[in-house]
């Protein structure tokens, strides 16, 4: 994953199929993320000495349930000393417990697969797009927020090439040269 990929900003694409491409490998690096993280959390939920843990057990049926029902925990509960262990810091929260790295990485994972759904959402946007046979005279002007493309702007590359003409910069220059 890029560390451009939760900045906001304007992208130009030359063409449909550019856009598309970026969007699929943005897709791609989000899917082997998620699957680095799910190999992790997997690996951690089986470690022995935590599977005979009752409170963990506990613990991880109820992040789980949190998290897939979209859920979040109160922000009150966040500002104050958790179950899990979790303690505000100014404006990060902390943990010493071996708990809040399965919180993490199974955070982590929904936020991703949110991520690729909202990006196959708009990779699906794209290719309608280019179904529609969009001309090959445009740019696209794209506003890319927290990495998904969510407005695009169409620009005639004539208009582009005219307005670039006008701020051509036209200069003569002379060389003298002396004899001495």
């Amino acid at each position: 994953m890029s560390n451009l990929d939760y900045l906001t900003e304007i992208r130009t694409f030359y063409s449909l199929k550019e856009m598309r491409e970026s969007v699929e490998s943005q897709i791609n690096q989000h899917k082997s993320l998620l699957e680095d993280y799910s190999q992790w959390l997997g690996v951690l939920l089986r470690k022995p000495d935590l599977a005979k843990n009752p409170e963990w057990a506990k613990k991880t049926a109820e992040l789980q349930k949190v998290l897939k029902t979209g859920g979040k925990r109160e922000k009150k509960e966040e500002k104050t000393v958790t179950t899990s262990g979790w303690v505000q810091f100014k404006d990060i929260m902390l943990c010493t417990e071996e708990f809040g790295e399965a919180e993490i990485l199974f955070e982590a994972i929904e936020e991703l697969k949110t991520k690729i759904e909202k990006l196959e959402k708009a990779k699906a946007s794209i290719i309608e797009l280019e179904r529609y046979g969009l001309g090959k005279e445009l740019l696209y002007a794209v506003y890319i927020h927290d990495g998904v493309p969510e407005k695009i702007l169409l620009k005639s590359r004539k208009d582009v090439a005219n307005k670039e003409e006008k701020f051509e910069f036209v200069a003569e220059f002379s060389r003298e040269y002396t004899l001495e």
